[in-house]
């Protein structure tokens, strides 16, 4: 298209100056030949009139003028003594009154005579159009008293010359607008239409159709990139492939660790349960001995229900188990179980009920509220607001806030924001099972520091779960 437009502005702009330099040049000729004649005819005819001429001796004068090669009719006028002598002749029927008002007086106009200007008076010109039709109507006065001459020449063969020349140009940008339509059809078969090809594919492979591939025919430049891309398609595809396989295996590895630790753990979690009610009865050498067994077993077992969860999400297992929930009674009833009642303080209406899974809040909540009990301090302030169609609850502790340059990392998966704590009771894991929990149901977590101070974790979830799902589905 763009092709086509510069085209048919090339051909225009040319067809214009073409038409504009002839149509100079055609008028300018004429228009030089039949003034040339006309002073020629003025000096050697008009001039030779007696200083009295009768209207016959006009007349022939006139027609001898008019019958000279370029073909014009000759009007002229002699005024003396309070009257006027006429003599006209031509192929046009030519009168005082077809001589423009404007051009009469510039030639009756006498100059002063110079070094410079040897003439009283000058020839002078115009070109109008009488009744539609072109003329050329020129005028001069002979110097001393002789007559004042009219010359009346038509325009029309110019004019139907130059219209001719006009058709001549339009066809010919026409002919230009369509070689140039082809040419470019030819050049989007040759060279855009390749270009396309490889841009879709292009986007295909970002897609994720890594096995996409182009058809290479010929041995220009496209086929050579058309290799290259090939090549690099399929190194792409390769390098994922292996990627994506390491990363299964250590899924798989992931999940067989966890699920293999299961086993002695729950014998070590029923020794330790064991040893933690005989504690007071034990030796107070071996007593701290058997209370750090008990506390690193519970965090063991931890560590392993996490990586277990963390390898469902990882493998897209992790499922929801919707229900009406109170909101309020959820939040309380995590905060109860683990007897966080004296460091939470709880701004949430009664009556507030979503649709989500409750197991699913209860973790969310409860890494977050732990999570600020540990590193910001009590008082955790937990409120629950409704948002139109999110539920939003946010908990914000007393503590000192998080750096800035930690707030990007917050739910990484085992990151720390202290490297000289490296072997805290957390595992790392806390904060990002639940912020996949939130992504499950549809949600997020986002993290900041409180205008008045302190970490604060805002949680945003669907009211109804099932519905953002099912959209989810039907898109």
């Amino acid at each position: 298209m763009v092709f086509c437009l510069v085209a048919l502005v090339a051909a225009v702009s040319a067809s214009g100056i073409a038409y504009w330099l002839n149509r100079e040049a055609v008028l300018t000729r004429t228009q030089d030949a039949a003034l040339g004649d006309f002073r020629q005819e003025m000096q050697n005819r008009a001039a030779a009139l007696p200083a009295d001429p009768t209207p016959e001796e006009m007349q022939r004068t006139a027609e001898l003028m008019a019958g000279s090669s370029p073909g014009y009719s000759v009007l002229l006028v002699d005024e003396r003594g309070g009257r006027k002598v006429f003599g006209a002749a031509g192929p046009d029927s030519f009168g005082l009154d077809d001589v423009p008002a404007s051009l009469q007086r510039a030639v009756n106009d006498q100059q002063k005579a110079t070094a410079a200007n040897d003439s009283e008076y000058h020839m002078y010109w115009q070109r109008t159009k009488p009744r539609g039709n072109p003329y050329l109507v020129g005028g001069t006065r002979i110097v001393g008293g002789g007559p004042t001459g009219y010359m009346y020449k038509s325009l029309a063969q110019e004019r139907d010359d130059l219209n001719a020349l006009g058709w001549s140009l339009t066809i010919a940008t026409g002919l230009a607008l369509l070689g140039s339509a082809l040419l470019a059809q030819a050049a989007a078969r040759t060279v855009l239409k390749p270009v396309q090809r490889l841009g879709d594919a292009a986007r295909r492979l970002g897609e994720g159709e890594l096995d996409h591939r182009l058809d290479v025919s010929g041995t220009d430049e496209l086929a050579d990139l058309s290799h290259t891309f090939n090549k690099t398609a399929e190194a792409l595809e390769k390098k994922v492939a292996d990627m994506s396989a390491r990363e299964e295996a250590s899924r798989r590895f992931v999940a067989d660790m966890s699920h293999e630790l299961r086993t002695p753990l729950t014998a070590l979690t029923a020794v330790a349960e064991v040893l933690e009610e005989e504690v007071e009865d034990l030796d107070p050498m071996i007593a701290p001995a058997v209370a750090l067994v008990v506390s690193e077993t519970r965090r063991l077992n931890i560590l392993v229900e996490n990586l277990m969860e963390v390898t469902r999400f990882d493998a897209g297992t992790a499922k929801l188990v919707l229900d009406d929930v109170d909101v309020a009674d959820q939040v309380t009833a995590c905060i109860d179980a683990r007897a966080w009642l004296d460091a939470v303080e709880l701004d949430a209406e009664r009556g507030i009920v979503a649709r989500l899974d409750p197991r699913r809040l209860d973790v969310i909540l409860a890494n977050l509220i732990g999570n600020a009990l540990k590193h910001g301090g009590s008082p955790v302030r937990v409120s629950v607001v409704v948002e139109g169609e999110w539920l939003v609850i946010a908990v914000q502790d007393n503590g000192p806030g998080i750096p800035e340059e930690v707030l990007p990392h917050v739910f990484d998966r085992f990151y720390k924001a202290s490297a000289s704590r490296p072997k805290s009771d957390g595992s790392g894991l806390g904060l990002s099972i639940a912020v996949e929990n939130a992504h499950i149901h549809g949600g997020d977590i986002t993290a900041a520091n409180g205008p008045e101070g302190g970490a604060l974790f805002t949680l945003r979830l669907p009211m109804d779960v099932g519905k953002v799902i099912a959209g989810d589905a039907d898109a």
